[in-house]
């Protein structure tokens, strides 16, 4: 019998099993859920209100809805590829318009999901692609 239908197999052994949407992975999961849904509803909110005010800040912040959207998919359907794809890029998303509302504040007139490294999400956005990438190495190769 296989280990994934293993009967005896309990949640606790995730870390063993390779799967990336057990046990803690479950609640990492549901982070990247309630970001994807804030970050989305967000954008969507500001691009048809206001989006004449700050459209690449507005478009960022929905960029950063739609990498928060794949990575709760992959993270949670187990998609090993796609969700370190999704992560990569949010880390580098978040670094890069960090760095860039770090260096000149006036770039975007408004703020976007991952601008100030997320501090208006209390660093989370930050923390997260760490976390996540963590996460799936050491849930890798072990299904």
């Amino acid at each position: 019998m296989s280990e994934r239908t293993s009967p005896d197999r309990t949640p606790s052994d995730a870390s063993q099993g390779g799967r990336t949407s057990t046990g803690p992975g479950r609640a990492l999961v549901a982070v990247y859920a309630v970001f994807a849904i804030a970050a989305t509803a967000r954008s969507l909110y500001q691009l048809v209100v206001k989006a004449d005010e700050a459209p690449v800040a507005y478009a960022l912040s929905a960029l950063a809805g739609v990498v928060y959207v794949v990575a709760t998919f992959a993270l949670g359907t187990d998609r090993h590829r796609l969700a370190v794809g999704a992560v990569l890029f949010e880390l580098v998303g978040v670094l890069g318009v960090g760095l860039l509302t770090l260096l000149d504040g006036e770039l975007f007139p408004d703020a976007t999901v991952w601008s100030d490294f997320g501090a208006g999400y209390g660093y989370v956005p930050l923390v997260l692609p760490f976390v996540g990438l963590w996460w799936l190495r050491r849930t890798r190769g072990r299904a």
